[in-house]
């Protein structure tokens, strides 16, 4: 669902011509409009704080030298994109992506414990 279907789902104009696809997508709106109060908005990318995950791992980087590049790294504007090209240059991608999954993940389970959600982790 989209955006664009929820500013529809309140339009009330008529969606049977849509391709079946679009109709469930614009159901599942109206649902949402006329139910908000049974619905938890995700986190939107500004409540991750991926600066701070960032910043985290640099500090779990065991070698000094390294250690302080990242640092460096990830200070002021461009942040993001010297951080990559540094984790590439000491190869050390696979252990980025791995921490930044684990962090995704307990954020996601932290979510789901303060909404009062079951959830289930797959291996």
């Amino acid at each position: 669902m989209t955006s664009e279907d929820l500013r529809a789902a309140e339009d009330e104009k008529p969606f049977d011509h849509l391709p079946e696809w679009e109709r469930e997508n614009r159901m599942v709106a109206i649902d949402v409009v006329e139910n908000f109060e049974n619905y938890i908005e995700l986190p939107t990318k500004y409540d991750v704080n991926e600066y701070e995950i960032m910043e985290n791992f640099c500090l779990t980087v065991s070698e000094q030298r390294k250690q302080e590049s990242l640092l460096r790294a990830i200070r002021g504007k461009g942040a993001f994109r010297r951080f990559k090209d540094k984790i590439i240059d000491f190869g050390i991608e696979e252990q980025w992506y791995s921490c930044q999954d684990e962090c995704f993940k307990q954020i996601a389970i932290e979510w789901c414990q303060e909404n009062k959600i079951d959830f289930f982790l797959l291996n």
